[in-house]
C-alpha cells in the first residue's frame, strides 16, 4: 500500500509540475508578450516584466523584443534633383510599440526587417531625388561662410599689396537650404507613417555613406586632381615671383653697397692725393735739389727692372744720382 501511495504521489507531483510549467511564463525586462489561443491573440500584449499565467496546453506565449533594434540597409543608387547618380547607404533604429499588431502583420523580426528596408529605401529615393547633391553631403553653410571670410581676407591683402593664392577659391560654393541632417529627418518622417501600421516606431534614420556611382567617380577624381594641380602651379608661380623680387632687392642692395664703397674709396684717394700734393709742394719749397732727386727716383723706378738693358754714357745726367749717391754734383 505504501509503495502504491508513493507512486501515486510522484505521478501527482510530475503532473502538477507539468501543469504549473505550462500555466506560468516569465517575461524579462527587454521583452513583451502576446498570449494566443489556437493561434488567435487573447487580451492585450503584456509589457511589464514578471510572471504571467495562461491556460496550460491551450494557450501559447509569443515573445517580442521591446528594446531599440538596428537596421542596416544595402547601398542603393539614387538620382538627385541636379541629375547626379549617387549610392546612398542608410541605417536606422526602431522598436516595436504594439506587439499584437506587429505579430499580426509581419509575424516577427525577420519580416519587420524586410518591411523596414522596403519602406526606407522608397522614402530615401523620394527625399533625395527632390534635392540637389550638395544637400545630401553637407549639413550647413559653414564652407560658404569660411569662403566669405577668406575672400574678405584676400581683399585686405590685395589692398596692402600682399601675396595670396586666389585659385583656392575658384568656382562657386552652392548654398544649402536643407542639409544632410534635415534630409535624414525627412526620410524618417516619410517612413514612420508607413511603419506605424505594422506596430513599429522608427526612432532614427541616418545617411551612413554617400558615394558617386562608378560611371562618374573617375571623372570627379580627375577634376579634383586637375584643380589641385592648377593650385600647385599657381603656388609655384607665386614662389618664382617672390624669388625674382628677392633677387632684385639683393642686386639693388649690392649695387648700393658697391656704390657707397666706391664713393668712400674715391674720397680716401682724393684725401691721399691732396696730402701727396701737399708734401710735394712742401718739398719744392725746401729746395729744387730735393725735387730733382725725387723725380729721378721715380724715373728710375719706372724705367729699370730685372730684365732692363740700357747703353748710356757714363757722363749722362740721368745716372748722376746712381754714380755720385748725393744730391749735389
Amino acid at each position: 500500500m505504501k509503495q502504491k501511495s508513493l507512486i501515486a504521489l510522484v505521478i501527482i507531483l510530475v503532473v502538477g509540475g507539468v501543469f504549473l510549467k505550462e500555466s506560468v511564463y516569465v517575461l524579462n525586462p527587454g521583452q513583451q508578450a502576446v498570449v494566443t489561443q489556437f493561434g488567435k491573440p487573447i487580451g492585450k500584449p503584456k509589457t511589464e516584466a514578471g510572471l504571467g499565467f495562461k491556460t496550460p496546453f491551450v494557450q501559447k506565449v509569443r515573445y517580442v523584443d521591446k528594446r531599440i533594434l538596428n537596421w542596416d540597409g544595402i547601398p542603393k543608387q539614387v538620382t538627385t534633383k541636379d541629375k547626379k547618380f549617387i549610392k546612398v547607404d542608410t541605417t536606422a533604429r526602431w522598436r516595436v510599440t504594439n506587439a499584437l499588431t506587429f505579430l499580426q502583420t509581419v509575424q516577427g523580426e525577420r519580416g519587420a526587417q524586410f518591411k523596414i528596408g522596403a519602406i526606407l529605401d522608397s522614402a530615401t529615393k523620394n527625399v533625395i531625388s527632390r534635392h540637389n547633391l550638395v544637400e545630401a553631403v553637407r549639413n550647413s553653410n559653414l564652407i560658404e561662410n569660411k569662403i566669405k571670410e577668406k575672400k574678405k581676407e584676400i581683399s585686405e591683402k590685395r589692398a596692402k599689396g600682399e601675396t595670396f593664392i586666389e585659385d583656392e577659391l575658384s568656382g562657386e560654393v552652392e548654398r544649402i537650404d536643407v542639409g544632410r541632417e534635415q534630409l535624414s529627418l525627412l526620410i524618417a518622417k516619410d517612413a514612420s507613417t508607413g511603419l506605424l501600421k505594422f506596430g513599429i516606431e522608427l526612432i532614427d534614420v541616418q545617411l551612413k555613406r554617400i558615394s558617386y556611382d562608378k560611371s562618374v567617380e573617375k571623372k570627379v577624381y580627375e577634376r579634383m586632381i586637375s584643380e589641385r594641380k592648377k593650385i600647385a602651379e599657381k603656388i609655384r608661380s607665386i614662389g618664382q615671383g617672390e624669388k625674382a623680387k628677392i633677387e632684385g632687392r639683393l642686386t639693388k642692395d649690392l649695387q648700393k653697397i658697391e656704390s657707397e664703397a666706391y664713393r668712400k674709396a674715391q674720397e680716401i684717394r682724393g684725401v691721399a692725393e691732396a696730402k701727396s700734393i701737399a708734401i710735394y709742394a712742401k718739398s719744392l719749397k725746401s729746395g729744387s735739389d730735393f725735387y730733382e732727386f725725387m723725380r729721378s727716383m721715380e724715373a728710375y723706378k719706372n724705367t729699370f727692372s730685372n730684365k732692363s738693358k740700357f747703353l748710356l754714357s757714363s757722363e749722362s745726367k740721368f745716372l748722376k744720382f746712381l754714380k755720385n749717391g748725393s744730391l749735389t754734383e
